[in-house]
């Protein structure tokens, strides 16, 4: 059987300008990540990331850490949603929360229950329709099991809690609340065979303990 390493991005910058790059933190989390992975035998037989700059910073810290070389593969099944989009589509005709997208307790409690909204098909003219976004997911899903070996991937809390409650057979609702519970740098684990697709670790962080778990532990 084949295993699927399906990694969240490391810390990137919340409330900056440009969202889509690492801080500090999170090419640290990146590159002990990758050291974890490589203590553990880990191998990068194949690789895949979404489009966004924080996947392909987030693989070349972790490659880094396993020092290994490997070319990855883009597929936009494993982008994130545009979260910044679908809210501003939620509240086009409506008051948004102050500071919707600047301090991060109202932000994700908003967040959640938006796209419980869009689940729903109650956010008019979003970025992308609920179908659309899982179907993109499910594709990247499939093309990842049709590898052999240890597969490792780089995504976004929105798509890895889709594939988990997919994997699952979970209801739509449970995708976000997987995602809001997604750490930095975590990693989760699936099993498959040409028949089979089974979650096998779930929001694992290999690189954190007791003694750099206040400057490596983050959500967002």
């Amino acid at each position: 059987m084949g295993t699927l390493y399906l990694i969240r991005h490391a810390q990137a910058s919340f409330g900056a300008a440009d969202y889509d790059v690492l801080s500090d933190t999170g090419h640290a989390q990146s590159h002990a990540l990758g050291k974890a992975l490589a203590r553990q035998g880990v191998r990068a037989d194949a690789m895949f990331i979404g489009a966004q700059r924080r996947h392909r910073e987030t693989l070349e810290g972790i490659l880094a850490g396993m020092g290994a070389q490997a070319q990855p593969q883009v597929h936009p099944g494993l982008n994130e949603f545009d979260f910044k989009a679908l809210l501003d589509a939620r509240f086009r005709n409506a008051s948004a929360p102050d500071n919707l997208h600047g301090d991060r307790k109202t932000h994700f409690r908003t967040l959640r229950d938006t796209v419980l909204a869009w689940q729903r098909d109650e956010v008019p003219d979003p970025p992308e329709t609920w179908a659309q976004f899982t179907a993109r997911v499910e594709d990247a899903r499939r093309a990842m099991a049709q590898q052999d070996g240890d597969v490792i991937a780089v995504s976004s809390g929105g798509a890895i809690g889709q594939m988990l409650a997919a994997a699952l057979a979970a209801p739509p609702e449970q995708q976000i609340r997987l995602q809001l519970q997604m750490k930095n740098c975590a990693v989760n684990r699936f099993v498959h065979s040409p028949r089979n697709f089974y979650l096998h670790g779930f929001n694992e962080t290999p690189h954190i303990d007791a003694s750099n778990t206040d400057t490596l532990l983050t959500y967002s």
